[in-house]
């Protein structure tokens, strides 16, 4: 049975945002045209790889497509910073496992595919060098975007990521309201006078 796909070529808005505080926040992956909506749950390390890739292919094609007449912004235009909030309700399709990404040089568009987690996609250490077909996905999340949206999504989701909770600076790890025990600090917690 084919897969259902929720094709987005382009969507009126996609953007990653965030429901609840620091440190318990749920990610989402939100595609918007028109009337209907997908939203994709997904980790923290999964936003922050997609945007990093999504830059470095932009900066990929500006470098190669210069001479080829292929307009990509080095940044994101004004008109699409997107600063708004997640649309309302938020009803989750499927949480992210797999996502592909690509560059479409016939309609200049970056192609981004989110397939779902599936426990029968994960592949254990011993399994590494056997033959594994991953399963058939339900459905997945296809979009299509022109270069500017790219990284104006690249941009809100920066701003997203660092939204969180402040990193430790001896170890980096994040420090929750009430602090943290560092590892670098010989796992004491300051106190205040």
């Amino acid at each position: 049975m084919a897969p259902l796909v929720h094709g987005f070529d382009p969507p009126e808005r996609f953007v990653t945002g965030t429901v609840g505080e620091p440190g318990n926040r749920t990610f989402f992956l939100q595609a918007r045209s028109g009337a209907r909506v997908v939203s994709v749950a997904l980790e923290k390390q999964q936003v922050a790889a997609l945007a990093e890739r999504i830059d470095e292919l932009l900066d990929e094609v500006m470098a190669s497509q210069a001479a080829a007449g292929t307009v990509v912004p080095a940044v994101a235009p004004l008109d699409l910073e997107d600063s708004e909030p997640l649309e309302q309700p938020i009803e989750e399709e499927f949480r992210a496992g797999t996502m592909t990404l690509s560059w479409d040089p016939d309609d200049a568009r970056v192609v981004i595919e989110v397939f779902p987690f599936t426990e029968a996609a994960v592949v254990s250490p011993e399994q590494v060098d056997d033959d594994f077909e991953e399963p058939e996905p339900d459905e997945l999340l296809l979009v299509r975007l022109t270069a500017g949206a790219a990284r104006a999504f690249v941009s809100r989701a920066e701003k997203v990521l660092e939204a969180g909770r402040p990193s430790c600076p001896f170890c980096g790890n994040p420090i929750d309201p009430d602090g943290h025990l560092c590892v670098r600090a010989n796992g004491f917690r300051r106190r205040d006078p």
